[in-house]
């Protein structure tokens, strides 16, 4: 078998801890120290996929949509977010680590088709808050991909993303019939359930971390009404 040849290791911001780049052959992994184990690997990708397909499905064709990403992680989702849109919109992915945009810049990019070469591509490197609270009606689709779902666990502040508060300002910051759609690791009812209370039409999926096979993965889609 193939050893795994360690790359690169990035901080993540605020104390977050380390993640570590490996390669094996043609396979990449993301990996966070101790028990909190690999975050992603580039041979499972299908719900990243589906996440941007799902959360973009409502967008006409012709429409200049304008996308944020959270999270460029491998960049599946950034790739299939730009599938899912015309040659005028936009997508803008947020991403808080720098070193993992670099990484997107270097071999990992050939992954998902180098994404960040396409030109509509924007990149904001920072928390994906930033863009989040402007309260201002901005974008068609917002999918984030920023942890492990409702809950912090790469950066203790993306549990704002998951509280009332932070859904409120989500909510405002979506056009009319935009769609928020989240990643998660697994079901959550009380996320479900704030997500209704803010006032969004919520609907979960259920997607294998590659097709037909793999770890289940749960997708919300909370559209604005």
């Amino acid at each position: 078998m193939i050893p795994w040849t360690h790359l690169d290791t990035a901080q993540i911001p605020n104390d977050g801890g380390e993640m570590k780049l490996s390669q094996r052959g043609d396979e990449f992994s993301i990996k966070l120290p101790g028990k909190r184990g690999e975050l992603m690997n580039s041979r499972n990708y299908n719900s990243e996929k589906t996440l941007s397909q799902l959360g973009c499905a409502h967008i006409k064709p012709h429409l200049e949509a304008h996308i944020l990403v959270g999270g460029l992680g491998m960049g599946y989702t950034l790739a299939a977010a730009l599938k899912a849109v015309n040659s005028g919109s936009q997508v803008t992915v947020a991403e808080l680590v720098p070193e993992v945009v670099e990484w997107n810049k270097g071999p990992l990019g050939n992954c998902a088709g180098n994404p960040l070469q396409d030109p509509r591509t924007k990149v904001h490197i920072g928390d994906v808050k930033e863009l989040l609270t402007s309260r201002q009606p901005t974008f068609d689709a917002i999918l984030l991909d920023v942890d492990n779902g409702p809950k912090g666990l790469t950066h203790s502040d993306n549990n704002w993303i998951y509280s009332e508060d932070g859904l409120k300002d989500i909510y405002d910051t979506l056009q009319p019939n935009g769609m928020l759609a989240i990643w998660s690791a697994g079901p959550d009812y009380l996320f479900t359930v704030r997500l209704k209370k803010i006032g969004f039409r919520v609907d979960t999926r259920n997607v294998q971390a590659r097709p037909k096979k793999g770890n289940q993965h749960t997708i919300f889609l909370a559209k604005k009404l």
